[in-house]
Formats: structure tokens, sequence, C-alpha cells
């Protein structure tokens, strides 16, 4: 990844903010974008007091317009674009009766519809390098989690968004890997949306007995260099994604059960 030219969106924390980190320890070119300014020139002053070729730009992957500057800005700094990461994302917490449907749009629009934009964008490039498009899915792609009605749709839309992808550029040498981490601490928890779209504010899990975001960067990286197809991360993902194909009627109750343990659980 020496020189490559990467891109990776929602890339001011979490596994974002690490993936920028590693790619750009191993003398890859960074670029990130971010919605909030004040985090984003926090992340890339981070960034540069490593070492790390790095810019950054103020943008909202669910806004076409948005992706379209980025791509066009990415090119104008480096030339071209090696690599998409679409790690951009947002979850959401209550019962489909429950919901707001205007909270599980605006998951659909920045997990899902955001991809598609920035990918169109940066294709032609990518396909021209032989490049690599990498989507940060979830375990919530493989089954459906209770209480998660918008999120767990947007990741099954983009499981099937990358496999198609996979298979339209099969013969053109374009990489595309679907990155399915388990629960990894980061601050998606604290900023998910409620019934009513709010933040969620705390995370009802135990952040600490999770995947750290950094080892989570250091998988997905060494998949990007070997062109991996899938990668599942943490034993409890493997099993999730195992049961939810070959036992489902077992998977279902399993899932009920462990989503139903969190804190404030809107199931019960």
């Amino acid at each position: 990844m020496k020189h490559k030219v990467v891109v990776i969106t929602g890339g001011t924390s979490g596994i974002g903010l690490a993936l920028a980190q590693e790619f750009g320890l191993k003398g890859s070119k960074v670029f990130i974008t971010g919605r909030d300014q004040t985090g984003l020139d926090k992340a890339v002053a981070e960034l540069r007091d490593k070492g790390i070729l790095v810019y950054g730009l103020q943008a909202d992957v669910s806004k076409e317009e948005d992706n379209k500057r980025m791509a066009e800005e990415v090119i104008k700094r480096y030339g071209t674009i090696d690599v998409l990461i679409n790690n951009a994302g947002i979850s959401m917490r209550a019962l489909f009766e429950d919901v707001d449907l205007e909270v599980v749009k605006k998951v659909m629009d920045i997990n899902f519809y955001g991809v598609l934009y920035a990918t169109k964008y940066c294709l032609p490039e990518i396909v021209k390098n032989k490049g690599s498009i990498v989507g940060i899915s979830s375990i919530a792609g493989y089954c459906g989690l209770p209480g998660r009605t918008g999120y767990s749709a947007s990741k099954f839309a983009l499981n099937g968004f990358l496999e198609v992808l996979r298979t339209e550029y099969l013969k053109r040498d374009v990489h595309v890997l679907t990155a399915c981490p388990g629960f990894t601490s980061s601050n998606i928890r604290k900023r998910s949306l409620t019934k009513n779209g709010k933040a969620q504010g705390e995370s009802p899990r135990e952040e600490g007995k999770m995947m750290t975001a950094e080892e989570c960067a250091r998988h997905i990286y060494k998949a990007t260099v070997k062109r991996k197809r899938n990668i599942v991360l943490t034993t409890e993902g493997k099993i999730a994604v195992f049961l939810s194909k070959w036992l489902p009627s077992l998977s279902d109750k399993i899932v009920y059960e462990a989503m139903a343990r969190e804190t404030d659980a809107p199931i019960k």
C-alpha cells in the first residue's frame, strides 16, 4: 500500500481514524472525510503528528454532491485514487413498531446510499488502477438484529451491492472487500439514533470487552493487501454468521436473547 492513495469516509474517529493511521503508517497517501469540521481538523492534525501524509474534507456522505466534490478534491490533491474505504456509518436502536421512519431513512441514506455515491464518483480512477473498494459492513448484514431495523437493513443492502460490484468487475481486476467487524469499541453506539432520531448518548454494551478499533483496522489492512473477498471479525461474529447460514432458527433465538441482555434493551 506504499504510495497508494487511500480515501476513507468517516475517517475522524473510531474504525475510520484507526484505518487512516494504519494505512498512513504503512506509507499510503490518505484522504479522510467527516461531517464535523472540528473533529476533522483534530483527526488530520493527529495523523500529521505521526508523519502521515493526509488531507481532509468536510463532507456528508448522504449527499451526492459532497461525494462528487470529495472525488474531485482527492484527484486535485493526489492525482488519482487507488483505494476507497466506505467507512462512514450510523446506527439506530428501537423496535420497528416504535421508530419514526425518518430515522430508518437517515440510516439508509448514510450507510447505503452514501456508499453508492462515494463508489460512483471514485470508481473510474479505481478501475483504471485496478484498485480496491472496501465496504465496512457488519455482522448485522448477515443476521437481523432486533432493535436495529434500519442498521441491519442498510448492511444487508450494502452486502448485496458489494457482491454485485465484485461480480461486475470480476474480469477487470477490481478488488472488492466486504469487511464485517463484530462488536468493536467505537463511538457508533453512543451516536446511535433512538426511535425519535436523537443520539443515544451512552453505549448499552461493555465497550472495554470489545475488539479495539486499532486491531480491527489491522485486520482490514491485511485483507486489503491480500485482496480478500470477505472478512468476518471476532469469534462471536464468526459464530453468528455461521449459525445464521446453517442453523437459522437457532440463530434467531440466540440473537434475540443476546440483544435482550443489553442495557435498556427495547426487547425483553
